[in-house]
């Protein structure tokens, strides 16, 4: 299967459109698609978010078990990310940090949290191979 010729997809939960556009569209700069009243669809650098109306929101205690994000393959880009939810006050629920330093699995990441909950995550892996690979290497996200 040729990976370029396929898109990710994740559909997730909101309280309401206009705030999700808000997050979604003006802060993070994603690109509005098709909208119901109940649901919305999001170009997220070119992968499908599909957000759907819910009032079963609640925070979770922690990143884990439930986030998403992007990994970016070049560090100009996820920095700008980075610049772009700065300068649109979005809400981080981890700022910038640089996990395993010094190791093939050194990466910078930071997370924000939208307005209903749903934590974000957004990396740049200086070693690529890390990945998908350095399968040798034990560590997984931070210890919580």
């Amino acid at each position: 299967m040729d990976s370029a010729a396929v898109l990710f997809h994740l559909a997730f939960p909101v309280a309401d459109i206009p705030t999700t556009k808000e997050f979604y569209v003006d802060g993070l700069g994603c690109q509005p698609g098709r909208e119901t009243p109940n649901s919305l669809i999001l170009n997220l650098h070119g992968h499908q978010l599909v957000a759907h109306t819910t009032a079963d929101l609640a925070p979770q205690k922690g990143i884990y078990p439930r986030h998403f994000g992007l990994v970016f393959m070049a560090e100009t880009d996820w920095e700008s990310l980075l610049h772009r939810a700065q300068g649109q006050k979005l809400s981080f629920h981890q700022g910038e940090k640089r996990r395993f330093p010094d190791t093939t699995l050194e990466h910078r990441t930071f997370f924000l949290q939208d307005p209903f909950y749903n934590l974000l995550e957004f990396k740049y892996y200086c070693h690529p191979s890390a990945i998908f690979g350095e399968v040798d290497q034990k560590q997984v996200g931070d210890a919580e």
